[in-house]
């Protein structure tokens, strides 16, 4: 996880620099070598979260980069909140600027020694970086089709972090597919390895090409990651650079330039007469195949195809040659997944004799998948051997019956539109221990009614109204509820705002019990979703104007009929969404709301629901949404 709150921070970093340099005034020199210090960093970041959990070093190390990460972000918040405020026109507006400016000189001094100390923080980080940079000798790896332009990251870059030791029943699978690589066939061949998410298909086949039989067998190797989102001219470049770094030579300068048909010219030309092996990585579409296929040239020189996918159509439509094969991967035995499940947990071959019966249970849940059980495996190796009932309890967080057939892999939807999805037990069992013990999320239910002062994402489940006391919600970044049996009142709500939550962005009260908005959401100066959705909430007030960075408003299914003309002050506002929904003369009905005159002045809308024709006034405003692409009118 900290790796994408860097790359986030270092997002917002470069936004702030490129537009309030005049704000930032003497701190631009702190908040630059903030940035660059994390910058030089992401890429480590990745191999360092992958290895952490054997090393307590790193953990502490990586720790340290979410909280400075997390810091930054809430000084550059409050210092958002705090100066880039908009003013009226004239006096007033005139005014009001002297007066905050004087007001402002302390907090402005306070968020300078917040800054240095951030940077004297994030400088001694660094330092720490560079030594185990040298000690796990970080290197660029060649393996995404977008790295050059999309760092997000992948998740099967994880499956290329495994240590050879703890895998179990990949010998019997490596030999078979070595074996089909090197048989002694002088045309291009396509081997495919299918089968479901989890099964470890990437690891395999790392360990495959990786072998030393297989690199001495090929002159040239690739290893491109498509994924579901490919771009066929990133991956073209990223096949050229991986070419070029084997050999030690410099791509040649006009590749940049080239479009995609020079692109595929330039591979075939490169890739003639030379024994290859190229790895395609998790491919999602016949489309994504053909489109590939059309550079590989076969020379009749014995090059090598392997490409994985969890979709059975895809694996036959790339081998249709009479020596292509597809190999179909199956999860692990109940003896082979019990071993790889006590290797990763108690690093033996053993389990406790007090933990075997409900161990058993959430391995079961596991369902022979590989990834299931490692990463389970590593949240429970965490967890005390003596407490069996610690462990029962992380059983019945899965969900489903205790006797471990429980799954979640359910999708709901409305309409067409997905509403709602789940996955599997163990997943949603590591998110949540992850995610609360890294300060993420806390989920707040009848049951566990605390949450930590420092807490930037809070959910709200099956609420009571007997909260704890509420002191501080400084860090607080997003609220949502979901799945109460008591809806939540305006009284507890208004107490929680009392926290001073002052640089939340995500406010959700679906279903909420309320008559009226509490006054306190109109201070929320970083709000962006606002969701009233289900509630009884009846006027929109005019203080709407003053949250000026919204982006959505949800109103659907409120007793709202009419919007204030103040509305038109969100120049941000791209989702809003309007009606109720009833009983009208005994029959179901959708109404709309009244928007106000020159409603065409929010140019940024994307979404607007059902808002209510007026043919003379309303409708000649949708020719200014530039941008609208859904639009719903009653």
């Amino acid at each position: 996880m900290a790796e994408s709150v860097v790359r986030f921070l270092i997002n917002q970093l470069s936004t702030l620099l490129s537009q309030e340099i005049t704000l930032l005034g003497e701190l631009k020199s702190d908040v630059q070598f903030i940035k660059d210090e994390l910058s030089s960093m992401k890429a480590f970041l990745r191999e360092a979260e992958a290895k952490e959990d054997n090393d307590s070093q790193l953990q502490e190390w990586l720790k340290q980069v979410r909280e400075v990460a997390y810091d930054t972000e809430d000084v550059l918040d409050d210092f958002i909140c705090r100066f880039a405020r908009g003013y009226m026109d004239g006096f007033c507006g005139k005014f009001g600027k002297i007066y905050n400016s004087i007001k402002n000189l302390k907090a402005r001094h306070q968020i300078s020694l917040e800054t240095k100390d951030i940077k004297a923080r994030v400088g001694k980080i660094s330092a720490r970086h560079q030594r185990y940079q040298s000690l796990y000798g970080t290197r660029e790896r060649g393996f995404s089709s977008s790295r050059q332009v999309n760092a997000d990251f992948d998740i099967h870059a994880q499956s290329l972090f495994i240590e050879e030791a703890p895998l179990v029943g990949i010998d019997k699978p490596k030999a078979e597919l070595i074996s089909k690589i090197l048989e002694d066939h002088s045309q291009l061949r396509v081997v495919s390895v299918v089968g479901m998410g989890g099964l470890e298909k990437t690891t395999l086949v790392k360990k495959v090409y990786d072998d030393a039989a297989v690199k001495k067998q090929f002159q040239n190797h690739a290893w491109i990651t498509v994924s579901q989102n490919f771009q066929f001219s990133d991956i073209i470049k990223n096949l050229i650079q991986q070419l070029y770094n084997e050999i030690r030579q410099p791509v040649p300068p006009q590749v940049e330039s080239m479009d995609v048909l020079m692109l595929s010219e330039f591979v075939k030309d490169f890739l003639q007469e030379k024994r290859y092996i190229l790895v395609l990585d998790d491919v999602w579409s016949i489309d994504a195949w053909e489109a590939i296929k059309c550079v590989l040239l076969d020379c009749n020189i014995t090059s090598r195809v392997v490409l994985t996918t969890r979709i059975a159509d895809v694996a036959s439509a790339s081998c249709l040659g009479s020596l292509d094969s597809v190999y179909k991967m199956e999860p692990l035995s109940d003896e082979e997944s019990w071993t790889l499940f006590c290797n990763r947990t108690f690093q033996s071959n053993d389990c406790p004799s007090n933990l075997e019966e409900v161990a058993k249970k959430v391995l079961k849940k596991c369902e022979g998948l590989p990834h299931a059980i490692v990463a389970i495996g590593g949240v429970l190796a965490l967890k005390d051997k003596e407490n069996t009932d610690e462990w029962k309890m992380i059983l019945h967080g899965f969900g489903g019956e205790s006797d471990g057939s429980g799954k979640l892999d359910r999708m709901k939807r409305d309409d067409g539109r997905l509403v709602t999805c789940g996955f599997h037990d163990f997943l949603c069992e590591i998110t949540v221990s992850k995610s609360k013990e890294q300060s993420f999320t806390t989920v707040a239910t009848r049951y566990h009614t605390r949450w930590p002062e420092n807490v930037r994402h809070l959910a709200i489940h099956n609420f009571t109204n007997n909260p704890q006391e509420i002191s501080s919600l400084k860090c607080l970044r997003s609220v949502v509820i979901f799945g109460y049996e008591d809806p939540l009142t305006a009284t507890f709500l208004s107490k929680f705002l009392y926290g001073d939550p002052k640089l939340l962005k995500v406010l959700d009260l679906y279903g909420a019990k309320l008559d009226s908005i509490p006054k306190q959401v109109f201070k929320l100066f970083h709000l962006r979703y606002l969701s009233l959705n289900g509630t009884g909430v009846k006027i929109i007030p005019k203080s709407i104007g003053r949250l000026q960075n919204l982006e959505v408003i949800d109103l659907t299914r409120t007793n709202v009929t009419e919007l204030p003309v103040e509305i038109l002050n969100l120049r941000k506002l791209r989702s809003l969404w309007l009606g109720g929904v009833g009983d009208y003369s005994n029959e179901h009905a959708d109404w709309g709301c009244k928007c106000p005159l020159r409603i065409g002045k929010l140019i940024c809308l994307e979404t607007l629901y059902n808002i209510e024709a007026d043919c003379d006034k309303i409708v000649p405003e949708i020719g200014n949404f530039m941008q609208l692409q859904q639009l719903s009118i009653t």
